[in-house]
């Protein structure tokens, strides 16, 4: 795996394609993303007009909190994937989508990568959290059914989730809605069906990757995160006492 990013290699039209949706974005997220992710924006210094150099990034990230983004030329699988953030390094995907793809894509790109998820990188409580999630992964590769599970939670809380103090209304910090013109409307609106965030319940409720989620997960600090880890530890290794099923 290629842990660089080719800067140099980025077309006009990538740059181009950036700068359209980072300020579409920027324009559509106030009052909807959590003022972290703003926050963020600002310490890792992205631009709206250029793709961000994932070198440049990494010298203003890893001070904060020991992450740092390497560069991934896909979709890359599960021990890859929890090993890297077990060791505080996010892949990213280096390839933007194309003009024509600016509202849908089947598998993520750089812009979902990068500008949905690096900005909350700097947070401390939310990358302990990201870390030892994925340690816990590990300990349970041999086990597909369970690794489903538990990426239930990632897909809940790191992709989909909401942040809701109590009597406020929701706020996004997942990276799947940050990066979404579409969902990040629809996930903060009425119209929209939230829980409280429950270890269990997530657990038990599977994800959906074609279309805009139809629930969503609500936290209240990303201390509740980090505090969850017992309870997903233990009811994972309880998915291990049972009978795997054969088909």
């Amino acid at each position: 795996m290629n842990l660089t990013q080719n800067y140099s290699t980025y077309t006009e039209e990538n740059h181009n394609v950036w700068a359209i949706l980072y300020q579409r974005q920027i324009e559509n997220l106030p009052g909807k993303a959590i003022p972290e992710f703003f926050e963020g924006l600002r310490l890792v210094n992205f631009q709206s007009d250029r793709i961000p150099n994932f070198a440049e990034v990494n010298q203003r990230l890893k001070p904060l909190t020991g992450f740092e983004v390497v560069a991934a030329p896909g979709i890359v699988d599960d021990a890859l994937f929890f090993k890297l953030i077990s060791n505080k390094q996010f892949p990213a995907t280096v390839w933007v989508r194309r003009m024509d793809q600016l509202d849908y894509l089947e598998e993520p790109d750089m812009f979902h990568d990068v500008f949905g998820h690096v900005p909350l990188l700097t947070i401390p409580v939310y990358c302990e959290f990201l870390a030892k999630l994925s340690s816990l992964a590990l300990q349970h590769l041999d086990r597909p059914d369970i690794i489903d599970r538990l990426t239930r939670i990632y897909w809940y809380t790191i992709e989909f989730g909401l942040f809701r103090k109590p009597g406020e209304k929701a706020r996004i910090y997942g990276a799947g809605i940050l990066s979404s013109v579409g969902e990040s409307k629809l996930s903060v609106s009425e119209q929209s069906i939230k829980f409280d965030f429950d270890v269990q319940q997530i657990l038990d409720t599977p994800y959906i990757k074609e279309t805009f989620q139809s629930q969503y997960f609500c936290i209240e600090s990303f201390e509740q995160l980090l505090e969850s880890l017992p309870q997903v530890e233990k009811a994972l290794h309880k998915l291990r006492e049972e009978p795997v099923e054969v088909a």
